[in-house]
């Protein structure tokens, strides 16, 4: 459960918003920021297709986190949301864009076929949401040692650190994959 949650007890919410009142409130900030939504990330994206999936998909984490009544700053607060869904747009078509590239890269007789190709791009954007939360130096060592195979004394030389501060990256972000793959 998130931070947004609110308990349910029967049909009303904690905090005295009824099922009613929050479809109410949900109606009325679609309604008023909608238009806007999509305009904002429409200039930040240059399609509109786009910028209306990302309107919805904005709405949508609203709706679910249960928040449209309290909203004090309501286009900051959906501005906020929305700036998150343009990131993970862009990495995870970076990510599939270099996919394709290395599969381009393939001669056809080791090219997998479709399904093994949405499977596979399907765990890279999976491992990708799980090293999201490590700090930048920590993904890069984490990723210099596991993906590139390098050394632990290879691994400081590149980034002019110490053998023990590799381990010490290495040693967070294999912990944080691992509780990451507890939730």
């Amino acid at each position: 459960m998130n931070s947004y949650s609110r308990f349910r007890v029967g049909n009303k919410m904690s905090g005295s918003v009824t099922e009613t009142t929050h479809h109410q409130h949900l109606h009325r900030l679609y309604r008023d920021h909608n238009t806007w939504l999509r305009g904002w990330l429409r200039e930040r994206l240059s399609n509109s297709a786009d910028a209306a999936d990302l309107a919805q998909d904005t709405f949508v984490r609203v709706m679910v986190a249960r928040t449209a009544h309290s909203l004090q700053q309501p286009r900051h607060y959906l501005a906020t949301i929305a700036r998150g869904l343009v990131i993970d747009l862009y990495r995870r078509r970076s990510l599939e864009q270099a996919y394709l590239q290395a599969l381009a890269s393939r001669p056809d007789v080791h090219a997998p076929c479709a399904e093994t190709r949405a499977i596979i791009l399907e765990s890279l954007l999976a491992i990708d949401r799980m090293l999201d939360g490590l700090g930048l130096r920590t993904r890069q060592i984490f990723l210099a040692v596991q993906l590139d195979g390098l050394t632990y004394e290879k691994t400081a030389e590149r980034f002019n650190v110490s053998v023990s501060t590799v381990r010490k990256h290495l040693a967070k972000g294999l912990m944080h994959c691992l509780l990451m793959d507890g939730e």
